[in-house]
């Protein structure tokens, strides 16, 4: 629901910020004043989380051969003039909101969520590197969220809320100002590759979501277990549950390093007053009001905690480069109160910060390829219609 959760989708909850501000015009006359200020702020910080955020969000295991429309063929595109580290740009999805596009361990295919026509509730794919052989991979109903690969290829992981109902889980409205589900009914399941021999991991009540898995099979994830988004550790088959994070706010989004030695997320500490009460609040209605984020890494058992970004915007989405020492990531830190979404590199220790797309929409959910040669991101760019969201992959020129 948020990164990988908050990728839940990018296009989806553009359109919903927009009629949240119609909301609020027509109900001006009626609004309690204090209540319409605080939905009027925190719409714009809204914006930047809604569109990375969602890994708690974006995208059943019909274990088959179920898949989307014919997708038109890949195209080469133009790229900025200032994106020296990309060429040869190719786009593999054509229509709908896609993003949250991961590469298997052996970068031979992707899988990546998506609702599209035909397909009205986000739902996890797999395709190939060019766009071609979508498969459907989840179960068709309910919605889905950040599905990823085992090391073997063999068996994937994702989020689901099919077994809270087969449609699609209800939005919610704007009373409470802008702000974004977190549904109790997401749940954590393996599958094989193929969709086949689903199998749910998580059973404990409320949000279990954004799971992604390290070199070694071990899983991290975001849960609101205990009362709180944190993050959280698990074996492949849900067994040896640890959790890792013990702060008040929104941590999620999270992925091991290369080696498996640590984790990097995003997040922001809240610290005890209005704020605080606010998310604890809207959390136990099953609902978190966007805000500001940033990065983090710790260690792989929850230790040595540092952060790495103080930008003051919402930093999200991040991944590691191969080399285990830069971080790419997406943010709006240079447009804080608009939709542009850029992607940027940083090392490990802050250092280093570098603009690494300049698209005058949204960029984000980026990943590397495993030995670094090819970049993965989902983009508003060349977007036919207003919310489309698409994945294009370039090659990675350092």
């Amino acid at each position: 629901m948020v990164d990988c959760g908050l990728a839940g989708m990018v296009g989806t909850y553009l359109i919903r910020l927009f009629e949240f501000k119609v909301f609020n015009h027509t109900k001006l006359q009626e609004a309690v004043p204090g209540e319409l200020l605080m939905a009027t702020r925190d719409s714009r910080k809204g914006l930047a989380i809604i569109v990375g955020l969602v890994c708690a969000t974006l995208i059943g295991c019909g274990g088959g051969s179920s898949e989307p429309e014919e997708a038109e063929p890949p195209i080469s595109g133009a790229i900025e003039s200032q994106e020296s580290h990309l060429t040869n740009l190719r786009q593999l999805t054509f229509g709908g909101e896609n993003a949250e596009a991961y590469y298997a361990f052996d970068g031979e295919q992707l899988i990546f969520q998506t609702r599209r026509e035909g397909v009205p509730c986000d739902q996890i794919y797999t395709m190939g590197l060019d766009g071609s052989n979508t498969r459907l991979v989840s179960t068709g109903e309910g919605r889905t969220t950040c599905g990823y690969f085992f090391p073997d290829g063999e068996a994937i992981i994702y989020a689901s809320t099919h077994l809270g109902g087969a449609e699609c889980p209800p939005e919610p409205g704007f009373e409470m100002g802008y702000v974004w589900p977190v549904y109790a009914s997401y749940d954590i399941f393996t599958a094989s590759s193929d969709g086949s021999e689903l199998t749910r991991i998580t059973e404990t009540d409320g949000y279990d979501a954004e799971a992604t898995v390290g070199p070694d099979g071990r899983v991290v994830f975001t849960s609101v277990r205990d009362g709180d988004m944190e993050i959280y550790s698990m074996n492949g088959d849900g067994s040896d549950v640890r959790r890792l994070t013990n702060r008040p706010g929104p941590d999620g989004g999270p992925f091991f390093s290369p080696d498996g030695s640590k984790i990097v997320f995003r997040g922001r500490e809240i610290p005890p007053g209005p704020e605080l009460d606010d998310y604890k609040a809207l959390l136990e209605r099953e609902l978190w009001r966007p805000t500001e984020l940033e990065l983090f890494v710790m260690d792989a058992d929850g230790g040595n905690l540092r952060q790495v970004t103080d930008l003051a915007g919402a930093s999200f989405a991040p991944f590691w480069h191969p080399d285990g020492e830069r971080i790419i990531f997406s943010s709006n830190w240079h447009n804080p109160d608009g939709r542009n979404f850029d992607l940027f590199m940083i090392r490990e220790d802050g250092t280093g910060l570098e603009q690494v797309t300049f698209n005058g929409s949204f960029d984000g959910f980026p990943m590397f390829s495993p030995d670094g040669s090819q970049l993965v991101f989902a983009s508003n760019r060349q977007a036919q219609s207003e919310g489309e969201t698409n994945v294009f992959i370039a090659d990675w020129v350092d």
